[in-house]
């Protein structure tokens, strides 16, 4: 079978668990060497290296606060340091924050978007500088559909995430002529261990307003990742897509467990 990142290098932020890790692990196993960022479970991120050396690619773990630019370059300038390059990046780190509305603080504001968005920006930005100097590279941005639809109690993620899709199309334009590539997928309800820390009944509760009647396993985010980052997807760049087994579409939200959510996590 021929390997669509065969050689390639990537680097995927918030890599130590979930989705994140799942994307590292399924790019290595496409040939990619990866870059795997952490911030604060350096465990887990271990765990992720480990794996993907088993497929018998190369692992580099780089814990950087991607709210934190200074760390942000310093953790590009030891990828290059290490690889030369980088020719994939996922960012996908990120945080929910969750808070009602009229509780919201500046500071817990900035947090969210300052990690989300700004952080998404300054990685972007890093990693087309070396890009543009290799001849080009992909850009796969991590998102949600709360920026779609509209969630109680997650203002903040949700500003942060559609701040990511105008990004994405504002970037596509500007990196297109030194073919670098950009390209957001927006994930539905998913079984990470957030969620199901945040909401016992997460599978049930989550699984009943989605058209397909279940969640997806962090293993699904895969397939689109590794399309967006590879020639499967040559002749794209700007769009966003959901895999969020359809529910996007009818929009429903089981708001009794948001409130719940919310209140485990002020």
């Amino acid at each position: 079978m021929t390997m669509k990142l065969k050689d390639k290098i990537a680097l995927v932020t918030g890599a130590s668990k979930g989705i994140g890790a799942a994307i590292a692990v399924g790019l290595a196993r496409e040939g990619a060497d990866v870059v795997v960022n952490y911030n604060g479970d350096s465990n887990g991120a271990e765990q992720t290296a480990q794996q993907v050396r088993d497929l018998g690619r190369r692992a580099l773990v780089v814990k950087a606060d991607i709210g934190n630019v200074q760390e942000i370059v310093e953790m590009f300038r030891i990828a290059r340091q290490e690889f030369g390059r980088i020719d994939v990046l996922i960012n996908n780190a990120g945080i929910t924050g969750w808070t009602n509305l009229f509780e919201i603080t500046q500071e817990k504001w900035d947090y969210v978007i300052n990690t989300n968005l700004r952080g998404t920006f300054f990685c972007s930005l890093e990693a087309a500088k070396m890009m543009k100097e290799t001849g080009g590279g992909t850009i796969v941005n991590v998102s949600t559909n709360c920026a779609e639809l509209g969630v109680k109690n997650l203002v903040a993620y949700a500003s942060s995430k559609g701040g990511i899709h105008a990004m994405t199309k504002q970037l596509a334009v500007e990196l297109a002529p030194y073919k670098i590539r950009i390209n957001t997928f927006a994930p539905g309800p998913v079984n990470v261990a957030r969620n199901l820390n945040d909401d016992p009944d997460y599978r049930d509760t989550w699984g009943s307003v989605v058209p397909m009647r279940r969640t997806a396993d962090p293993e699904e985010m895969v397939g689109p990742a590794v399309f967006l980052a590879s020639e499967d997807s040559s002749f794209m760049t700007g769009q966003l897509f959901y895999v969020d087994g359809g529910w996007t579409i009818q929009g429903k939200i089981p708001e009794e467990n948001m409130d719940k959510a919310m209140r485990k996590n002020t």
